[in-house]
């Protein structure tokens, strides 16, 4: 099933936008498109001698658009071969070649002219390595990537991949399936920004860690300010506009040193809980109740799977999430490319980041049974949740905090779940404390559905199949609704296949619009001022066998009203008293 972008897209020209928007140089070169791949056995530790054809990177093989159509197994290893020249001027001696690869699912070995230069684990996020010493001139240079994947055979971090897949788990994937890039860059550099907004004294901090104890200079608003490699350096922001989704303004800056040059940017918004007026626990945005409607985003596409097929692939579903009035996403146990944080961000849409879990296979009774009975159990039962082995434990803390140091810069990001419905959960208040340490910016919903921990800013609620019914959080915290509705409208044509999976069928779109229209008006909008903070429907797209989304899985056909969805969330960011009226006004009208 091929999207519209899927269907024009170019191999010799694949996802060729700059991946790293807020950090950002002039000098590289996008490696997407035909690479050479081999299947062989994971116990092979030398390439095959013959490859088995073409491959297009950045698309897994399991995926319609790679060009390959085959699943990796866990006792299999993927070979990824191209090769490559030093570029037309590259001096070793002053400059370094840096390879980027995005993301690559889960393990991999990145060997240059034979030469194994690093060993990356976790599949959602990006590795660089410098092939500047394995570089030979004036020839072309054997590059191999060699990935394996266990999938959910083992214990690490997997989202919704499964090896049987249905329902709410879908197909796995595998290898490279970000951008891969070469950079060119000088031996003394810039290694990383942070940059953090410091709304109530109209400031921004920045600190510039750099490969040398270096030093150089900030260029922001037509003004230059030193710096001093990993020193905190604060930059008056009178009069600065505050960012929002109705205003996302946002900041250019570059930074120089010696002969580097990084561009990048940066928003000026807080984000809180605090008590409103009549004394209730709210999200605040900027120092202001503002109430987060929201759709759960899977990032799955059916010819990509986790790789949108163009940059205006991504846009569209941002642009389409907006246009009904919603003004966030919960980015739902995946991480995206750097680029679809930045459309979040010029275009004006928060984010709830969802961490990857993992861990064994998921038992029944703590994973499912808590969506009928409500129950809540103990995370330091490490058995109970599949989280006995200590290694994928200390990897999804460290795959945590990188996530964290990866996207703290993105101004869009609201608010970070580290667990979600005890998928693999463990010690939530201890993530809790983990992420505290690193970001103090945003919010936390440290178990997201059940097994509340009492952590976290939120009180954060799941309701399918029973109606919702508001009450508040006996610890103080704002109430949210992260997971609702998934109400399914199958279309012959447009769906992955003739299952259909959802919360409640509907066989028309009327039908579909009608029932989502009540389910807002006596369980949401009706809650709102009562205390309810945010809601997150479920979901923007279908994804394989779920046949609950927005819009279909090849976004062909737009199954809500726009214009009837709009209304929706207009009175849900209304102020509360009109909202309980409205609220009051539509429940007496359907009892008529």
């Amino acid at each position: 099933m091929l999207t519209q972008w899927g269907g024009a897209l170019n191999p010799e020209a694949v996802l060729p936008e700059y991946p790293r928007p807020q950090f950002q140089r002039k000098n590289f070169t996008i490696l997407n498109g035909m690479w050479e791949y081999a299947i062989t056995s994971a116990s092979a530790l030398i390439p095959p001698a013959r490859f088995d054809g073409a491959i297009v990177v950045p698309f897994s093989p399991e995926s319609e658009l790679s060009g390959v159509g085959r699943t990796l197994k866990p006792t299999e290893a993927l070979w990824y071969r191209r090769y490559l020249e030093a570029p037309l001027g590259f001096d070793s001696n002053a400059e370094d070649l840096l390879l980027h690869v995005g993301a690559a699912d889960q393990f991999a070995e990145v060997r240059l002219n034979g030469m194994t230069l690093l060993n990356h684990a976790g599949g959602y996020l990006p590795f660089s390595v410098v092939l500047t010493e394995a570089m030979l001139p004036g020839t072309a240079n054997e590059l191999l990537i060699r990935v394996r994947d266990e999938t959910d055979t083992g214990c690490w971090s997997r989202g919704k991949q499964s090896s049987n897949p249905g329902g709410i788990w879908y197909t796995p994937q595998s290898g490279i399936w970000q951008t891969v890039w070469l950079e060119r860059a000088p031996k003394r550099r810039i290694e990383n920004l942070r940059l953090t907004p410091l709304y109530d004294t109209a400031e921004i901090e920045i600190v510039i860690s750099t490969n040398c104890n270096g030093s150089g200079t900030i260029l922001l608003e037509g003004k230059d300010t030193p710096f001093l490699d990993g020193r905190p350096v604060r930059i008056e922001m009178e009069g600065f506009e505050p960012w929002s989704p109705e205003h996302p303004k946002l900041y250019d800056v570059v930074f120089t040193m010696e002969r580097d040059r990084v561009e990048s940017y940066f928003a000026m918004r807080k984000f809180s809980v605090a008590q409103d007026a009549a004394g209730i626990p709210r999200l605040f945005l900027n120092n202001e109740p503002y109430f987060h409607t929201g759709v759960l985003d899977q990032g799955y596409w059916p010819d990509g799977l986790y790789t949108a097929p163009s940059d205006e692939a991504m846009i569209y579903d941002i642009t389409l999430m907006k246009s009904m009035g919603f003004n966030m996403m919960r980015k739902h146990i995946k991480i995206e490319p750097l680029r679809w944080y930045y459309h979040c961000d010029r275009l004006g849409m928060l984010v709830w980041q969802d961490a990857v879990n993992g861990g064994g296979l998921y038992r029944k009774d703590a994973i499912s049974f808590p969506l009928i009975f409500g129950n809540s159990h103990p995370d330091s039962d490490y058995a109970y949740f599949s989280r006995e082995e200590v290694r994928g434990r200390e990897a999804c803390r460290r795959e945590l905090n990188q996530t964290i140091e990866l996207l703290y810069n993105c101004p869009c990001i609201a608010m970070w779940v580290p667990f979600n419905e005890g998928w693999g959960q463990f010690d939530a208040n201890k993530a809790v404390e983990a992420i505290r340490a690193l970001d103090t910016t945003r919010t936390i919903d440290h178990a997201s559905g059940w097994h509340d921990q009492g952590g976290g800013d939120v009180k954060s609620l799941h309701v399918y199949y029973k109606p919702y019914r508001f009450q508040r959080d006996g610890k103080g915290r704002a109430v949210v609704l992260s997971e609702f509705g998934g109400y399914s409208h199958h279309i012959a044509g447009h769906s992955f296949s003739e299952k259909e999976f959802g919360y409640k069928r509907c066989k028309t779109a009327e039908a579909l619009m009608q029932e989502v229209e009540r389910l807002y008006a006596r369980e949401v909008i009706a809650a709102k001022p009562l205390g309810l903070c945010a809601s997150v429907y479920t979901q923007l797209s279908d994804v394989e066998q779920e046949t609950n989304g927005l819009v279909t899985y090849d976004r062909v056909v737009v199954k809500f009203d726009e214009a009837r969805m709009r209304a929706i969330n207009a009175k849900l960011l209304s102020d509360e008293s009109k909202a309980t009226e409205e609220a009051e006004d539509s429940s007496n009208s359907e009892s008529e």
